[in-house]
This record gives C-alpha cells, structure tokens and sequence, in this order.
C-alpha cells in the first residue's frame, strides 16, 4: 500500500516522502493513522544526529548516519489485522507505541490498546509518551503528604506533575527557567512554580517544603539541574532519574549529596519497566496507558491542555527545521494524517 512518511535526511533536515505499508505479520495490526505526536527530546536527539540515542545500542563510528525515522505515539483507526491476532478488529480505534510518523503503518498487536470511546483521538496520541513520566512518579514511591518537585517542563514534566498531584503528594513544586511553562504547570496542578535559575532555588525550595524535598522527577537530562535538584533533597530522599543525559560529563559530588543523606537514584527510562506483568510501583506500558484513559475518564488529568499545536504532517519540514533551531519550540505539537470518521 502506498502511503506517505517523514523522514529526517541529514542533520536538521526532515522530508515528507513516499512510502509503502506492506500487509501487515502475523503479530501485527495495520492502520490509518490519525494523528502522531512529536516527543521533543528524543526526535530532537534524532534529528540533530545524537550518537547516543538508545539505551540499548552503542554508535560504531563517530559520525551519524541517515535516514532516521522517528515518532512514537500515535492514534488511528484498524484496517487490517495479522493472522494471530484476535483482540482487534478492522474499524477499531487504537493508541500506539513505536511506531512511527507515518500515514499508514504496521505495530505489533502487543503495543496496542483500545481508544475508550469518549477519549478524542489527539488525546490517544498521547498515551504512550504520558507513559513514561506516569513509570518515573510510580518508581519514587509516591505517599501522600510527601513533597515532590518535577525539575524540567517539557511535555514530560507537565505530565508528572498531573500525575504527583493525583498520587497525593504535597506539595508539588514546578522548575523550569520558562515563565510560560511555569504558568502551566500551576494550571495542571503545581502547588509552587520556581526558576532553578534564580540565586536561591534550593533555599526556596527547602523553605516551601520545610527543609527538603522527599522525592523528585528529573527530567532534563541535564548534569546541572540534576545537580540543583540534590542540593533540594531531605534526607533518605528519593530522585527519578526521567530525562535522558545523552552527554555524561558532568561531576556530582556523590559522598556528601548522595551518599551521605541516603539520596536514591533511580533509572526511570521507560525501557526499565517489565513486558509482561506489573508489579508494584512498576507497570507494564500496556498497564500505564490503561491507567491514562481511566484518569481522563474520571476527571484526574486533562491532557488535552498539553497540546499546543497541530499541523499537517506535510509541514514537516518546517516544523522539524523549528525543532532543531528555535529554543522556543512548544511541547505538544502534533500531526494530524487523516479523518477518523472512515475506515
């Protein structure tokens, strides 16, 4: 079948392009997709030709190599199935993970659920990037009363912030040097919003919580925030560890930050989850995005206050090129490629 793709072609460059879905395998569901949304870290990461991209792989020259294809969250509607598979029918309405931007795609059946029908389709698209702060606040072991603070705004620590406030913790401080984002994330639940920027970020925040905070989501990957966000922590404190810190030389002064006050580090990539069956304070990405559509459907979260954009994926070009170079670029910038109303 034939149907349309982006593509990033060199560093900074992204194409839409011809492409082709085969029938899909097996394991595997086809649809139309609806809409795809962009994850500003890593497609960022990928577009500007990162070596260090993926947990599981090491780069083999120094140099980045093209074609890459990105995007990874993703709503559309059944229109063929794999022979093995049974939960899903032509016409269903489907959230998916790593899959890509592209108009008409195959993923494997595992790494599909079921759009509730009163969940909107831009809001599906969602589901499996919430996943990831949604795995990052159940591994710090959230209790209510406890503080929290979510260092990093993007769409990922919005997310978090939704989501500490839901687990009941309290209070649940936002930092971002970004006096828009911090606005937001007052809107989507924070209790205080602070420029780790200022002077005395981490006096403010010891003050605001009563002498440090008990656990944190880190999620800009960045050595110096993670840095700030120690000098925050009361003892026996706990850190989410959700950014990706794709360039590692930075230095902590482990003995008297981490190990001294018994700070826990923990590896929250949304890779470090279990396949097949969840447990506590660990879930399965099926379990996570599940657990999503329940919190919309009961009034929890509002994620479609997140989303701040929604183009044409043949404007990619120019979105992708807004990506790489313009440090303003906003978190929740989809691609719609097509109706939902015909399967």
């Amino acid at each position: 079948m034939n149907t349309k793709q982006i593509v990033f072609t060199d560093v900074g460059v992204a194409q839409f392009t011809d492409a082709v879905c085969d029938a899909p395998k097996q394991d595997q569901v086809q649809f139309r997709t609806v809409y795809t949304t962009i994850s500003n870290g890593t497609e960022r990461a990928n577009l500007m030709g990162d070596l260090n991209i993926n947990t599981q792989k090491r780069p083999n020259s120094s140099k980045p190599t093209f074609p890459r294809y990105s995007g990874y969250s993703e709503s559309g509607i059944v229109t063929a199935v794999g022979e093995n598979v049974t939960e899903f029918k032509v016409g269903d309405r489907v959230a998916g993970s790593w899959g890509s931007h592209k108009g008409v795609q195959n993923i494997l059946a595992k790494n599909l659920v079921k759009i509730p029908d009163d969940v909107p389709m831009d809001v599906a698209s969602l589901a499996n990037i919430a996943t990831f702060p949604m795995a990052a606040v159940r591994k710090i072991r959230p209790a209510f009363g406890e503080s929290a603070i979510v260092m990093g705004l993007g769409i990922l620590g919005i997310f978090a912030v939704e989501f500490l406030k839901v687990a009941g913790m309290a209070p649940v401080i936002a930092a971002d040097p970004n006096e828009e984002r911090r606005k937001l994330a007052l809107e989507m639940g924070a209790d205080y919003a602070v420029d780790p920027f200022d002077e005395n970020f981490a006096e403010t925040v010891k003050e605001l919580t009563g002498g440090g905070v008990n656990a944190a989501i880190e999620v800009t990957g960045n050595g110096k925030a993670l840095d700030q966000v120690l000098d925050c922590m009361a003892r026996f404190g706990r850190v989410a560890l959700l950014g990706c810190t794709r360039d590692s030389n930075f230095t902590i002064d482990y003995y008297r930050k981490v190990h001294g006050p018994g700070i826990e580090l923990i590896g929250a990539h949304t890779s470090a989850r279990p396949a097949l069956e969840s447990r506590e304070n660990c879930w399965t990405e099926r379990d996570d995005k599940l657990a999503f559509f329940n919190l919309i459907k009961y009034g929890r979260i509002h994620p479609e206050k997140i989303i701040h954009e929604v183009h044409s994926p043949a404007e990619a070009p120019e979105v992708y090129h807004r990506l790489a170079y313009d440090k303003n670029f906003p978190f929740g910038v989809q691609f719609k490629w097509s109706e939902e109303d015909k399967a």
